[in-house]
């Protein structure tokens, strides 16, 4: 199964992060478990220097934005 961790400490850019991924996956049709991540040095491990964050099966795709639904989507494909 997918995993896509949004790093951040919960402040409204990191939930609409989160909602983006979750409307994304729907339009998909595709399960991933979606795991935050608020914890300071953990985001800092992943070399994450700027929140929100997102990463997909491990590999960080943007940090510092909220990406957009379309990008999200674009990112889950090239998983399949």
């Amino acid at each position: 199964m997918l995993k896509i961790e949004i790093f951040g400490g919960g402040c409204p850019r990191c939930q609409k992060t989160k909602m983006n991924s979750k409307e994304a996956l729907a339009q998909l049709g595709l399960e991933a478990d979606i795991i935050e991540i608020k914890n300071h040095s953990q985001i800092l491990q992943k070399g994450i220097t700027i929140t929100p964050a997102l990463a997909i099966d491990g590999e960080v795709k943007c940090m510092g934005r909220i990406p957009e639904i379309e990008e999200i989507k674009d990112w889950l494909l090239d998983k399949k």
